[in-house]
């Protein structure tokens, strides 16, 4: 077990108001999230080799 699997689930995050922000702050919005899209599949990636090593171990 992780232990970020013990810390209480976070709600939703809070929406960022884009109107205000120019076609540049926008387009580096886009690039932050895109790094941070990146960044969730790795982990999950990693998440699923370690619970395929478990299941490996752990079947009869």
């Amino acid at each position: 077990m992780d232990l970020d699997d013990l810390e209480p689930r976070k709600g939703k995050p809070q929406l960022k108001n884009l109107e205000p922000m120019g076609l540049e702050e926008l387009q580096e919005y886009i690039s932050i999230l895109e790094g941070e899209i990146l960044r969730t599949r790795a982990e999950i990636d990693r998440k699923e080799k370690h619970r395929q090593g478990l299941d490996g171990l752990f079947k009869v």
